[in-house]
């Protein structure tokens, strides 16, 4: 099992499908390692050579990934929220930040319905 990042990737994929299994790598980025490590996108995981994990492993390290990113993220909430900001303020409230309507729907940021009695 070919392990980058410290991530499992799974052994039945190919690996441009495998990479995206790492938080902050998606299919274009992927795609964009393998170039870099001139890697095949056809290889399967578990006919990667341990040369190849090799390249990519070092490819993968000059990416914001995984721990660092997610860190990034949540210090820009905590950051908008101190600032006061209007998204800061909906990321507080549990609403939602991009400007969608909330009078019928939102039910996945605003949680359950409270009918209270009703």
């Amino acid at each position: 099992m070919a392990r980058i990042a410290g991530i499992d990737l799974p052994r039945e994929k190919r690996i441009v499908i495998g990479l995206t299994y790492i938080y902050g790598i998606g299919q274009s980025t992927s795609a964009e390692i393998l170039a870099k490590a001139g890697v095949s996108e056809d290889v399967r995981v578990r006919d990667l050579t341990p040369d190849q994990e090799d390249k990519i492993r070092e490819v993968v390290d000059n990416y914001k990934i995984e721990g660092d990113l997610r860190r990034e993220v949540s210090m820009n909430i905590k950051k908008l929220q101190e600032i006061g900001s209007y998204r800061g303020i909906r990321h507080r409230r549990g609403l939602p930040v991009r400007g969608q309507h909330t009078k019928n729907n939102a039910r996945t940021r605003k949680g359950k319905k409270n009918h209270n009695g009703w």
